[in-house]
């Protein structure tokens, strides 16, 4: 009688499954840890719990926190820098502006008055390079108001520059008052035009000797380097000194 054989287990090896493979070290899956190590530096370097800031990069941090606060601060105060130069032009063009409006309004409202000197009779006009008097009903302080002399002269500033001053007084007193029109520039200057009844053309001069005539137009010369910027502005009403005291523009006493 053979032997019954007997039932024999045995035990095979488990393989794991290609998935679980390498997983024994993280508690990760796979793509979890790819998804990490694609992160690179800056996730290590910040979202890393397990690591801190070394002193090199915390240097490096504070540094270019301070670059980026001087480079805004420095636009900042190049824009405040414009701005308030823009501001400057801005009111220095318009006291030119308001100035050259004043000077011609009062120059074409000259009204050539006339007064007696030594039994003579002549004009109140008086015209040199630096210096210009006249005759006008156009006031600074009071607009139309009367008859004012006024007077325009041509002084230097601490700076060295010119200034160009204008002071009135009503005709027959001796109150003035004063201000100032123009500064800042290199050369102030008066030309007046003179043209003779016999000639054609006339010619600018600095300096008006007629006693009995007045120039037909003025021209303000405003120097600043290279640029002379000229405003020329006539007079427009002429008459010998008989027929204005004729016509009551005589005062008995000069300036």
């Amino acid at each position: 009688m053979k032997d019954t054989p007997k039932n024999i287990i045995t035990t095979l090896p488990i393989i794991p499954s290609r998935q679980g493979r390498g997983n024994t070290t993280s508690p990760l899956p796979r793509r979890e840890r790819a998804r990490v190590r694609g992160r690179g530096f800056f996730y290590k370097l910040f979202c890393n719990s397990g690591h801190g800031f070394t002193l090199l990069e915390l240097t490096i941090s504070i540094t270019l926190i301070g670059l980026i606060v001087l480079i805004i601060v420095g636009a900042m105060s190049l824009g405040y820098r414009s701005m308030e130069s823009g501001e400057k032009k801005a009111i220095a063009l318009e006291r030119l502006r308001a100035s050259f409006s004043i000077i011609d309004s009062q120059i074409q409202s000259h009204v050539p008055l006339t007064y007696e000197k030594n039994g003579e009779i002549q004009y109140y006009f008086q015209g040199e390079r630096e210096l210009m008097r006249f005759s006008s009903n156009y006031s600074i302080w009071g607009g139309e108001k009367g008859y004012v002399i006024t007077t325009y002269s041509v002084r230097r500033g601490e700076n060295g520059k010119q200034i160009l001053y204008a002071s009135e007084n009503v005709a027959g007193m001796d109150t003035q008052r004063e201000t100032v029109l123009l500064d800042n520039f290199e050369q102030i200057y008066f030309e007046y035009f003179f043209k003779d009844p016999t000639e054609e053309e006339g010619s600018w001069k600095e300096q008006w000797s007629e006693e009995l005539l007045i120039p037909a137009k003025v021209k303000l010369h405003l120097m600043k380097g290279t640029t002379d910027l000229a405003l020329i502005i006539p007079i427009r009403v002429q008459g010998s000194p008989e027929d204005l005291a004729e016509a009551g523009l005589h005062e008995d006493e000069g300036f």
